[in-house]
């Protein structure tokens, strides 16, 4: 369905979508969502919206620049509206209640970025959310987000790790500075404190850690091996 936001002007230096950024929405519902987003007072605005129901909003148009990723960071690109789609899932969000995805949304996510993928060819490492590219500042879409079943469905990456990587993960273990490095070169934003990074990349490939027993600043063999796999993997991805 095409609804139309106003909230948008042309991208920069000529750039092209290379990045994905899913959002959720942190508002009551879908209606306060959409208003807010083609309410030009606002200043925000994304390229798609999708509702709980799977149903497909188009706000701005794919070659023009949406305002969604605000001050953001993602392996070196710096005005990532520029070089992104940006799509909002409709869901409360932790302010207003934080639950379960539904399928049938899922399954509209995963259509859309199928298709933007194929389109712009965007590598898989480059589906992430709002939090991976403003840890400072966001925890969208959160914990409760499956990334997993996104990446088995060839959305994003994730960190299947091997014994190599296990490996490799008791030395990352041992040096946080190191560990910190490896998140940098994963892509995360460098100027962003180790520990805000730490739980950014935890909410999108340990969210396990977000359990009431589990400390999503504390890293562990897990969190260390699926960082050791996304380094690995990240050299080899082509799309």
């Amino acid at each position: 369905m095409k609804h139309g936001s106003t909230n948008f002007d042309d991208r920069r230096h000529g750039a092209k979508p290379s990045l994905i950024i899913l959002h959720y929405t942190g508002m009551k519902n879908a209606k306060a969502a959409l208003e807010r987003l083609c309410d030009p007072e606002s200043k925000v605005s994304a390229h798609y919206v999708i509702e709980e129901s799977g149903r497909l909003h188009a706000l701005v148009d794919e070659d023009k620049r949406a305002w969604h990723a605000g001050t953001s960071y993602w392996d070196e690109i710096v005005d990532v509206n520029s070089h992104s789609i940006g799509i909002e899932i409709v869901n409360p969000g932790h302010e207003f209640g934080y639950k379960e995805f539904p399928d049938k949304q899922i399954d509209a996510v995963i259509e859309l970025c199928l298709g933007l993928i194929q389109k712009y060819k965007i590598k898989s490492c480059n589906v992430l959310g709002h939090s991976d590219i403003a840890p400072r500042r966001k925890e969208d879409p959160g914990e409760l987000f499956p990334w997993e079943r996104l990446a088995e469905e060839f959305v994003g990456l994730w960190a299947f790790s091997r014994e190599m990587d296990f490996n490799a993960a008791k030395e990352l273990l041992n040096d946080k500075k190191i560990f910190h490095e490896h998140l940098k070169a994963y892509g995360y934003d460098p100027r962003a404190p180790f520990e805000e990074v730490l739980k950014a990349y935890h909410r999108h490939f340990y969210p396990e850690k977000f359990k009431e027993d589990e400390d999503p600043l504390k890293t562990d063999l897990l969190s260390a091996a699926r960082l050791e796999a996304l380094i690995r993997l990240k050299k080899t991805v082509k799309t």
